[in-house]
C-alpha cells in the first residue's frame, strides 16, 4: 500500500507541519478559519448555551484539523 501524499510540508528545524503544499491543506486550512470565524461569533453572542455551543465548535474543529495536519504532513 502506498502512503499518500502529503498535505503540508514538513518543517526542517523544530516541531509541526509547515504551510499546506496541495490544495487539500488549503481547503482544510480555510474551512478551519471560516469555522474559527463561526465560533469567535458565536462567542460574542449574549447567551451562555450560544457561547457553549461555540466553544464545543472551536474545540471539534481544533481536534479535527490538528488530527489531520499529524495524518497528512
Amino acid at each position: 500500500m502506498t502512503k499518500p501524499k502529503p498535505w503540508f510540508a514538513t518543517k526542517r528545524i523544530g516541531y509541526g507541519a509547515g504551510w499546506p503544499i496541495a490544495w487539500q491543506g488549503w481547503a482544510l486550512l480555510g474551512g478551519y478559519l471560516a469555522i474559527l470565524a463561526v465560533a469567535g461569533w458565536l462567542d460574542h453572542q449574549a447567551d451562555g448555551r450560544v457561547r457553549t455551543i461555540g466553544f464545543a465548535l472551536f474545540v471539534a474543529a481544533t481536534a479535527t484539523f490538528l488530527s489531520l495536519v499529524c495524518q497528512r504532513t
